[in-house]
């Protein structure tokens, strides 16, 4: 089929380019001439594994290319993706539809034949039905150009997996036609088994929001209860590990840490939240407000932490952040709990060398203020003070013994409960992490007389 993808972010990039991998011809859209060019040479925009392999072979094969002209998409596509964000309003919680609302208001007079237009971005309950009626008023075509909503539930740093085998496909459509279109657009994942959901498009609408607020739910409760276990000496890890043992829990998204980020799950919330109110059905949503809260009370509670371990103040003190970005595997700085507690104890008077494998640019045009430096051991040289706070692998293969070398301090406040606490304790580390009992360092067990072994353990990927 011939397929138009309207908005080459992060969402419109990697849908455009799976698109083309499964057998499809994709023109993308945009109206950034610098970008579409980079994308018309199979440069990707952003970091996302996978992506510049699927997206160089696409636009090899000839079946990707990209252009600025939306009549050139009208006149190639028989179905329109709308890719474009759907950020939270800068006056407001609700979220600012002024992007596909902008789509709409182009596109729709320039199609003058038969089509589907499916939304992909994360909307407000009620969006469909309000755009079909623009749609049948500015479109040429009238009642034969159709609005539908199939939502994405792409992970940053999985999206690539997550657009070719999908854990579901949710269609929301108002006709049988618009139902089969999509049917054939996804053939290759529902001939892999992959389950298709056909639902009304206000179901279709709620299944993201829905589902965003869950995993930010069950997320706040298990740092709710890091809280609690902090004050009574427990171990949220033990706790987590024993919750997670019963089926209906379930052990994912129940790590306790410095809490979520980025763009989607705090805006998705609050824009639920807010649409709800509209809907006069505010009440059965106001935990979500709760939750927003225990999310930013997590970054409090760490910068709280830090201070106490730097000894109660950061006026002067030497703090190496390892972490910008709001999760691994992704160079996203957008509502970074990271970034957010580095730039908090920054103002606090701390001198801070930040270290990040790829989110230094962005974090750096966000908060210029800070030493971003290239590499570990150049941010915990002299450090007073470590703080974990983005999960990336690399930083779990740390070897404590070399680092402690680095920073003679040897204090660590391991954010997101991902590193092997007995391992750098047994380095002659302090280490404290959220939820957890704090410990005291055990005697080295490697003299830094001599040479030092490499900071990243020999031998691991």
């Amino acid at each position: 089929m011939r397929l138009t993808v309207i908005g080459t972010g992060y969402l419109g990039a990697v849908h455009a380019a799976c698109m083309a991998d499964i057998g499809h011809e994709v023109l993308g859209v945009d109206i950034d001439a610098e970008k579409i060019a980079a994308l018309g040479k199979g440069v990707a925009p952003f970091h996302e594994p996978g992506l510049p392999e699927v997206l160089g072979q696409a636009v090899g094969s000839g079946r990707l290319r990209f252009t600025t002209s939306l009549a050139e998409a009208a006149e190639f596509g028989e179905v329109h993706f709308v890719c474009v964000s759907t950020p939270q309003r800068p006056d407001a919680p609700s979220a600012d539809l002024r992007a596909v609302d902008a789509v709409i208001d182009a596109l729709a007079p320039l199609l003058r034949r038969r089509c589907l237009i499916v939304g992909k971005s994360t909307v407000p309950v009620g969006t469909t039905e309000r755009l079909s009626a623009r749609v049948h008023e500015l479109a040429p075509q009238g009642a034969d150009v159709e609005v539908a909503w199939n939502p994405e539930f792409l992970r940053e740093g999985f999206a690539v997996k997550d657009t070719l085998r999908p854990e579901r496909i949710v269609a929301g459509v108002v006709s049988q036609r618009a139902d089969e279109i999509l049917r054939e657009v996804y053939a290759p994942m529902l001939s892999d088994g992959v389950p298709y959901i056909c639902t009304d498009p206000a179901t279709a609408e709620l299944v993201k929001s829905a589902a965003n607020a869950f995993l930010a739910t069950k997320i706040s409760f298990i740092n709710a209860m890091a809280e609690v276990c902090d004050a009574a000496g427990a171990d949220v890890t033990t706790l987590a590990d024993a919750l997670g043992h019963d089926s209906r829990i379930g052990r994912r998204f129940l790590s306790a840490g410095l809490g979520f980020g980025g763009g989607c799950l705090p805006k998705d919330i609050r824009a639920l939240a807010a649409r709800a109110n509209e809907l006069g059905v505010g009440g059965a949503v106001r935990f979500l407000n709760e939750i927003d809260e225990i999310n930013a009370r997590q970054r409090r509670r760490t910068v709280d932490i830090a201070r106490d371990m730097a000894g109660g103040s950061f006026a002067g003190r030497r703090i190496a952040v390892l972490g910008a970005t709001f999760k691994p595997d992704s160079d996203d700085v957008r509502d970074s709990p990271a970034l957010a507690v580095a730039a908090a104890i920054h103002r606090e008077g701390a001198r801070i060398r930040l270290h990040d494998p790829e989110g230094m640019d962005n974090a750096r045009a966000v908060l210029p203020s800070l030493d971003y430096v290239p590499d570990v051991e150049k941010a915990c040289e002299g450090a007073d003070l470590v703080l974990h706070l983005t999960e990336w692998s690399a930083y779990r293969r740390l070897d404590p013994v070399a680092l402690g070398a680095l920073a003679p301090a040897r204090t660590i406040l391991d954010a997101r409960n991902a590193l092997d606490a007995a391992r750098w304790q047994s380095a002659g580390w302090t280490l404290r992490a959220l939820g957890r009992p704090a410990a005291p360092a055990l005697p080295a067990q490697q003299a830094a007389a001599g040479h030092l072994s490499p900071v990243y353990s020999a031998g691991r990927g």
